[in-house]
């Protein structure tokens, strides 16, 4: 099973997807929040062990988080990077690997268009897997896990190289 993961301070999704065959499945998808009323650490923290449960509660092979990007404003950017650094480090206290996508090589491996938007995305992802999704986090985080799949035969052919 594979993690996708979308994340942000105020909402991060996540998505567990499994995959028989040609067949995808979300096996679990939700978001995780936090309130801007919460004490900054304790918004990470949150953030940290609610990665950590969805760890826990499946079998997850490998994990796909969507990269940093530049953001216009700095202040979004640092609460960006921070709530990445503890999501990142939670999926390596599992010790899963992990794979960060630029947002533009997610939307190319789930449209076939890296400037696809956000219910371009929706809509793909929920025909891919047929789900229900609550959240643009949720269907983004999808979309990460998606891409990760359709990159793993590339992955072992390097591999193999080596």
């Amino acid at each position: 099973m594979i993690l996708g993961i979308d994340p942000g301070l105020a909402s991060t999704g996540f998505a567990v997807l499994s995959s028989e065959g040609s067949r995808l499945r979300a096996v679990a998808v939700g978001t995780l929040t936090t309130s801007p009323r919460t004490p900054h650490a304790e918004r990470l923290h949150s953030l940290s062990a609610g990665i950590g449960a969805v760890l826990a509660a499946h079998p997850i092979a490998s994990a796909a988080i969507e990269s940093w990007f530049v953001h216009p404003v700095s202040r979004s950017a640092m609460a960006m990077a921070e709530a990445r650094g503890a999501l990142l480090a939670a999926v390596a206290a599992a010790s899963v690997p992990v794979t960060e996508y630029t947002p533009s090589a997610i939307k190319q491996a789930v449209t076939g268009s890296g400037r696809a938007d956000k219910a371009q995305i929706r809509m793909m992802v929920g025909k891919l897997c047929s789900a229900s999704l609550g959240t643009d986090h949720e269907a983004d985080a999808l979309a990460a896990a998606i891409c990760h799949l359709s990159a793993e035969p590339f992955r072992s052919a390097v591999g193999r190289a080596r």
